[in-house]
This record gives C-alpha cells, sequence and structure tokens, in this order.
C-alpha cells in the first residue's frame, strides 16, 4: 500500500538534521502546580544548555495560550486538547533536532501519557516540579489562588480541580527546599547524556 503522505518520504531525516546541529533532539517535560517554579527553571535550564551551545526551544502556558492554544480554556476537555496541540508541535522542534522544554501544568497522568506517545518515550523525560500547594499559594505571582479561592477562576488545579503527581518522573525537584543552580545542575546531569552532543 502507497503512503498516503508521500511528502514524507523526501523530507530530509531527522538524524541529517541531528548532525548538522552537532546534538540530539530531546523533550524535557516540566509539570507542576501554577507556581512551583517550572518556567524559572526552564529559562534557567534554557540558559546554560545555551552557554554549552545547544539550541532549545521552550514552550510555556502563557505563550501557547495567548497563540496557537488562545481558543482554549480549562475544562478537561480543553485541557487534554491544549496539550495535545503542544505535542504535536514539539515533536516537530524535537524530530529538527532541537532541545525542546516544555513548562504545562499538565495536571493529570493521562494526558501526559499522550504527550509522551505523540512525541515518542525514547524523546520524553518527565520532570516533576513537586514544590507542595502551600508554597505555590504563598508565592501567588499571578494572584491566581487568591482569585480560585474566591470563586473567581473554574477549574484551577489544586483548588478546585485536581492535580496527579507523576508515578515515576525522570526527576522530582521541590523549589521549596532545593535552590535554582541545584535544581539546574540536577538537571544537566540528566540531559546532558540524552543529547549526546557530537564533537564537530
Amino acid at each position: 500500500m502507497n503512503h498516503i503522505y508521500p511528502i514524507f518520504e523526501r523530507m530530509l531525516p531527522r538524524e541529517e538534521k541531528e548532525e548538522l546541529l552537532g546534538q540530539r533532539g530531546l523533550m524535557v517535560w516540566f509539570t507542576g502546580l501554577s507556581g512551583s517554579g517550572k518556567s524559572t527553571i526552564a529559562i534557567a535550564l534554557e540558559r546554560e544548555l545555551h552557554r554549552r551551545g545547544i539550541l532549545c526551544r521552550i514552550l510555556d502556558g502563557d505563550n501557547i495560550r495567548t497563540g496557537i492554544n488562545s481558543n482554549l480554556g480549562f475544562t478537561a476537555e480543553d485541557r487534554v486538547e491544549n496539550i495535545r496541540r503542544i505535542a504535536e508541535v514539539a515533536k516537530l522542534f524535537v524530530d529538527t533536532g532541537i532541545v525542546t522544554i516544555a513548562a504545562f501544568i499538565s495536571p493529570g497522568r493521562e494526558i501526559r501519557e499522550m504527550a509522551a506517545d505523540i512525541i515518542g518515550r525514547k524523546d520524553f523525560l518527565e520532570i516533576y516540579v513537586s514544590t507542595p500547594l502551600e508554597e505555590c499559594e504563598r508565592r501567588d505571582v499571578k494572584g491566581l489562588y487568591a482569585k480560585a479561592r474566591r470563586g473567581e477562576i473554574q477549574h484551577f488545579t489544586g483548588i478546585s480541580a485536581p492535580f496527579e503527581a507523576p508515578a515515576s518522573p525522570a526527576l522530582a525537584i521541590d523549589t521549596s527546599v532545593t535552590s535554582l543552580e541545584e535544581s539546574v545542575e540536577s538537571l544537566l546531569q540528566l540531559v546532558l547524556p540524552h543529547i549526546q552532543k557530537k564533537q564537530r
């Protein structure tokens, strides 16, 4: 049977793009409550990898929700579609040889499993930013927890919607007891062997 999308067979393969970049594509997927420190760690990791000559791309809840997923809300169905679209975009980056760093609450185990299946499990590292709810709420950088407590935000993870912690993440980081520098160092030890950067 002929492939119904023959263009894929004529495009440059992933291996050639990775050879050009001198690195392997990888998905580093941060999950955790709002205010747990996902974006802060993701940005710091990107900067450290960039300093080492590794091409990265951050996908964050804020930049995705104002763009490709601006039509989605926070119902259970919309959360699934949000992560599905993100995973499909991330797969394009990973298949181009880019180290892709995602920072999303992604509250359910099932939707994170879906993301891993779409992207490819061999390319997927799940990082659980396990900062406790009390600490996330104390920080409340965007005032979201206060609004959720007053009933002004519906389906808010940790307050009016559940969060399912990963059963076996590649790494767990509690930013209430771990510094940013320590977090990034642990991530580098985990991530760098997967990237397998080649010498040009």
